[in-house]
């Protein structure tokens, strides 16, 4: 017959400390490998296809130094960033104001750098894009995702305590399978 050798303690310790390794390691891995798929996948803007214009017309307002921030941008959750000015007019004299007078910028302020010139009282024509659907849900479970990693984070510490103890205990009882065998003082356990 076949004599099998028992298995010994140090086999299941190194086990438990080769397995609670990997599986720290690949829970690291694993969530920047999802972070790198996500951003890569939100950035290239393959959703931005779908986008709708808004036209808005008549919106009142100045155009000066400081800016006006166009209604679209500031009320709308779908705003993009993308705006176009389609007219300006002063809305006292009713006089077109020339376009190049007017910058905006992404976040959909519009000012007046071009000219000395001060507007109180101008009707602002334009456009801008919004998000469609897709592209919302998307950028919602960017943000859920990295939320869902913060809330993790947040119990790290405990986990690696956790696994300190693990790690603690498994090198006590390989010390002690180690006493064990070499029968080192006269009592027992």
């Amino acid at each position: 017959m076949f004599k099998l050798k028992p298995k010994t303690k140090q086999a299941q310790t190194n086990g438990l400390i080769t397995g609670l390794i990997f599986g720290v390691a690949s829970l690291v891995i694993g969530v920047i490998i999802a972070f790198v798929i996500v951003s890569t996948l939100l950035n290239a803007n393959l959703l931005a296809d779908g986008r709708e214009s808004v036209n808005i017309t008549g919106e009142f307002g100045q155009l000066n130094l400081t800016g006006h921030t166009l209604a679209g941008a500031d009320q709308d959750f779908r705003f993009t960033g993308s705006v176009t000015i389609q007219g300006l007019a002063n809305r006292t004299s009713g006089l077109a104001i020339d376009l190049a007078n007017a910058t905006v910028n992404s976040s959909g302020i519009v000012t007046n750098g071009t000219s000395s010139l001060f507007y109180n009282n101008v009707t602002f024509n334009y456009t801008y894009t919004i998000k469609n659907s897709e592209e919302l849900s998307s950028d919602a479970l960017g943000g859920n995702f990295t939320a869902g990693v913060d809330q993790v984070s947040n119990k790290i510490p405990t986990v690696l305590l956790v696994a300190a103890i693990v790690l603690i205990l498994g090198v006590l009882a390989i010390l002690v399978g180690v006493w064990q065998r070499m029968r080192i003082g006269g009592g027992s356990i």
